[in-house]
């Protein structure tokens, strides 16, 4: 008998990218949570059982978990509640079956982050955290953003009653393709780099945080897709270790925030939507106007992730040329959608 899976943020950009490898595997059964009653009608006719509810809706969640072999949870990273919830279930089902279940949780590597304002990094303050080695990883302070939630799923883990897994995407790139998207399901865009895109055609100018010194990681959607599907099979198959030694850094390479902007302000410079065809730098009154007072895209982040190469054969293709061509590419999509609203 296959296993069953509830899956929270199943129409979003890494959820919808995960359920559409999903729904090609007969091993699982997927009861999704949703919010649209449209979105939940379409997603039913792909074979999903779906219950209507967001975040929000502690009960839901806790019943939905408490009935699943596995919770992939996709959505809102920093929502205590849900993960709470997630893991009352995950305690119940346990406390019933006598069988530990599986909790797949995503944080994020702006845990990894410094409080630059489009500078270089400083190494003295910001150690490269690599989620191999597990005393740079449990020296993570427990202020960093995401960690409140990341600890509350450890300590579950700690206490026997889920085996818990963390990935911890970086800044996530790529349009979304597949059927989800084809039927008006899934979000096919990211976040962080479009944000720049749309804040600098507000601004009438390819525009960056500070000087654009600063450095971050980068994924493409599909092949994080693949690192989820890869270890959700290892972790049903118990191949790999758990809690604080299965945290997965979901990163294939590094890009300067100066480069990038450098490929966007093209893009827009041609399109006729950018002065100058050299990025400038976002004043404090757009980072207000746009970013709301927080300049969170000049930071650094500083991390490597090993365990998914090593220990899943998670091998990604797409590094620093294909991204920067994809920050294009999110341009001149951003750019058509614009058009078209």
């Amino acid at each position: 008998m296959g296993k069953t899976i509830f899956l929270l943020g199943a129409t979003g950009y890494i959820g919808g990218s995960i359920l559409e490898h999903l729904l090609d595997l007969s091993d699982y059964s997927i009861t999704a949570l949703v919010r649209n009653t449209e979105k939940a009608k379409k997603l039913e006719g792909f074979g999903v059982k779906t219950i209507l509810g967001s975040l929000d809706d502690l009960d839901k969640i806790q019943r939905a978990a408490a009935a699943a072999d596995i919770v992939l949870h996709c959505a809102h990273a920093d929502h205590v509640g849900a993960a709470k919830a997630v893991l009352a279930g995950n305690k119940e089902r346990f406390q019933t079956t006598g069988v530990a279940p599986i909790y797949i949780h995503t944080s994020g590597t702006g845990a990894f982050i410094d409080g630059a304002v489009g500078t270089r990094f400083d190494p003295e303050s910001l150690p490269l955290y690599d989620d191999s080695d597990r005393a740079v990883m449990d020296a993570l302070p427990d202020t960093a953003f995401h960690r409140n939630v990341d600890l509350l799923v450890l300590e579950g883990d700690t206490e026997g009653y889920v085996r818990s897994y963390i990935v911890l995407p970086s800044t996530v790139w790529g349009i979304l393709t597949g059927k989800l998207v084809d039927a008006g399901i899934a979000n096919s865009h990211s976040i962080q780099i479009p944000a720049a895109i749309k804040a600098s055609i507000r601004k009438g100018q390819g525009a960056m945080i500070g000087l654009g010194e600063n450095e971050w990681l980068h994924v493409e959607i599909h092949e994080l897709a693949d690192l989820y599907i890869r270890l959700l099979n290892a972790a049903v198959a118990g191949t790999v270790p758990h809690g604080r030694d299965g945290q997965y850094i979901g990163e294939n390479g590094v890009y300067r925030l100066k480069d990038t902007a450098a490929a966007y302000t093209r893009a827009l410079h041609a399109a006729g939507r950018s002065r100058t065809a050299e990025p400038e730098s976002f004043t404090k009154g757009d980072i207000d106007r746009f970013f709301g007072g927080r300049p969170w895209l000049g930071t650094n982040c500083r991390a490597k992730g090993v365990r998914a190469k090593r220990d899943l054969g998670w091998a990604p293709t797409k590094g620093d040329a294909e991204f920067l061509t994809g920050v294009e590419k999110e341009a001149a999509s951003v750019l058509t959608s614009l058009r078209g609203a």
